[in-house]
């Protein structure tokens, strides 16, 4: 046998080959949880052209307001501390939507 034939044989193996396998697989897994986390939550329109907002935990003091306008995302967080910049703001009322359509704005 040649020198150079004598390196590569068949009972050599890349002990990295096989990090190289779980690589893969790993980024198999978190692909099918992302798509699978955006069809549980319906959240179908973060991939849309479309301009939404969406209000996570409304009432709530961990309340949080995202809205999409074109590839700009903005999420604006109220608070009682006014010291944001207009980042920043504290609830000061209620709406609420009667069944004729029109809205009503209580103060607190």
């Amino acid at each position: 046998m040649a020198p150079r034939k004598r390196l590569f044989t068949e009972e050599d193996h890349d002990p990295m080959a096989m990090l190289t396998n779980l690589f893969d697989v790993a980024m198999v897994f978190a692909l099918a949880l992302m798509v699978a986390l955006v069809t549980r939550f319906d959240m179908n329109e973060i991939f849309s052209q479309d301009d939404y907002t969406v209000v996570k935990n409304p009432g709530t003091e961990q309340m949080e307001i995202i809205t999409k306008k074109g590839d700009k995302i903005e999420k604006y967080t109220p608070s009682d501390d006014s010291s944001g910049g207009g980042a920043r703001g504290k609830r000061v009322g209620t709406a609420y939507q009667l069944p004729s359509g029109e809205i009503i704005y209580v103060p607190e």
